[in-house]
């Protein structure tokens, strides 16, 4: 499955566009440009299962590559989203940051 799925083009564009140049990059910022905090919890988890690349149920460090993040900025994401410290962001932990 694609972001297409989830989000239109334009969506997708925007949520690109905020975060192309190194240390841009604000999860916050790229929720709100792609509307991510307007999805309903269905749309949210087909989101999470694009970015669960290896279908673990977490997303990890090294899943997180649209675009090469810095080490702070990764960190930075994972650190917001990872509820019990374990280096992950799962389901309902992804849902729960977009909608913070």
């Amino acid at each position: 499955m694609a972001l297409s799925a989830v989000l239109t083009e334009a969506e997708i564009a925007a949520g690109l566009q905020s975060s192309q140049a190194a240390h841009l990059f604000n999860y916050k910022t790229i929720f709100d440009k792609v509307g991510l905090n307007s999805k309903s919890k269905d749309q949210l988890t087909k989101a999470f299962g694009i970015l669960d690349q290896d279908r673990s149920d977490f997303t990890e460090e090294d899943e997180l590559n649209a675009r090469a993040l810095t080490d702070a900025e990764t960190k930075a994401f994972l650190a917001a989203g990872d509820s019990d410290g374990d280096g992950k962001i799962g389901v309902d932990g992804f849902q729960a940051l977009v909608k913070s």
